[in-house]
């Protein structure tokens, strides 16, 4: 079936990029898959890493399908457009069958995105992952994708006013070698190995990142262990 609604979206949205002035530092995008199911898994720092996420997937040629909460398909504008882009809906509250769509999706050669920390991190430092990742790709028999993003909390994160002014913020992203589950590996041991290498990926975007704090109060969105002032990460659950 032809896509009528998600290349229009894309070319606006690279219009919107050349609008601000964005300097993207992309890397690693010829690990993407050209065809087959894949999970694109990405750290979350912003409200618009869907945006960025999928950025690194079209030098593949590839339309990624977000796993989104339910409330953005209700409303009236996004509504329609995630639905035409054939997002998927998240209702945390019943999660099953956007679990079985998603798994569909897979095996049907789609590209489905996930933030595995579920929620935007305050602390611009990962948080633990759910393992609904690393179950799917098991389930559907599909790799799993690592993106890291740096630089995106700057537009528009949680607590902090949108910044959508011609800044020039510099925008990083690294892709990295899929990772194939192994036979027999815990969905615990596989949610592990993809984490840590979410980490290594988002290290090594922090370290490339040319982008500094434009006077002493704008040390905000970077992390403390970065000299940042960001909230500290909330202590792991047990």
């Amino acid at each position: 079936m032809a896509e009528l609604v998600y290349p229009p979206v894309i070319r606006a949205a690279l219009t919107w990029f050349k609008a601000l002035d964005l300097r993207f530092d992309i890397e690693g995008t010829e690990h993407v898959p050209r065809r087959g199911g894949v999970v694109l898994v990405s750290n979350h720092i912003s409200y618009l890493d869907f945006i960025f996420a999928g950025r690194a997937a079209l030098p593949a040629g590839r339309l990624v399908r977000f796993m989104a909460k339910e409330s953005v398909f209700r409303h009236k504008v996004s509504g329609p457009l995630m639905r035409a882009m054939k997002h998927i809906p998240v209702d945390r509250a019943a999660g099953v069958d956007a679990y079985r769509h998603a798994v569909q999706a897979l095996r049907s050669g789609e590209v489905v995105g996930v933030f595995p920390e579920a929620t935007i991190s305050p602390s611009f430092t990962l948080k633990e992952f759910k393992t609904g990742a690393a179950r799917m790709a098991q389930e559907a028999g599909v790799p799993v994708l690592p993106v890291a993003l740096w630089g995106t909390q700057r537009l528009w994160t949680k607590g902090r006013r949108r910044d959508f002014g011609r800044n020039h913020f510099p925008v990083t992203i690294r892709v990295g070698a899929p990772l194939h589950p192994a036979a027999g590996e815990a969905v615990a041991a596989l949610t592990d190995r993809i984490r840590e290498r979410v980490q290594e990926l988002l290290d090594t975007a922090q370290r490339a990142y040319p982008g500094r704090p434009r006077d002493p109060e704008d040390t905000w969105w970077l992390p403390a262990h970065l000299g940042g002032t960001a909230p500290a990460p909330a202590p792991p659950q047990t």
